[in-house]
């Protein structure tokens, strides 16, 4: 399994020469190269995470952060890395990077028709809360926002110590 063999460290603006082509690949709406230039520029408020396989840039994950809640701002998996664990492995990142800046809560939004990527959330304790009506202004999607509470309990880490890749 590949996600046992992530090593999972901060975007940085060098990386965006891989990070470019994935985000053409997974997304209709790619963001360009400036939106990740001024989302990196943010010292404060922002976490940017890459999983790498080797050589290769197999995910990566970013989080706006507020007093007690984070949102995720974007998530990929380059398509040869799709389907083995590397969004998994980047939100368990992410979570424990969060956790010690007191963050408590995690919300997000996914297309309507993502069927994968709601399982994937719904296994993190993300719930729907309501619709945001034609989001996506490429696709004319609607996107589902998913909320997940109380990150920051017991029960929470030992939801996350069940999603890890050595529980698996």
């Amino acid at each position: 399994m590949v996600a046992k063999d992530l090593r999972i460290e901060k975007l940085r603006r060098k990386d965006l020469r891989h990070v470019l082509p994935i985000e053409a690949a997974v997304f209709p709406e790619p963001w360009s190269v400036g939106v990740f230039h001024s989302e990196l520029a943010l010292r404060h408020g922002r976490l940017y995470r890459a999983a790498w396989h080797g050589h290769d840039m197999a995910g990566y994950i970013g989080f706006m952060i507020v007093p007690h809640d984070a949102h995720i701002t974007t998530i990929a998996t380059a398509p040869a890395f799709q389907r083995t664990g590397v969004a998994r492995t980047l939100l368990i990142d992410g979570i424990h990077t969060l956790l010690p800046m007191g963050v408590k809560n995690l919300s997000l939004e996914v297309a309507a028709s993502n069927e994968p990527a709601q399982t994937l959330y719904r296994r993190f304790g993300f719930a729907p809360v309501g619709v945001r009506k034609g989001y996506y202004p490429v696709t004319g999607e609607d996107a589902l926002v998913m909320w997940a509470y109380d990150i920051d309990t017991p029960e929470y880490s030992q939801r996350l110590e069940g999603l890890s890749p050595s529980s698996l």
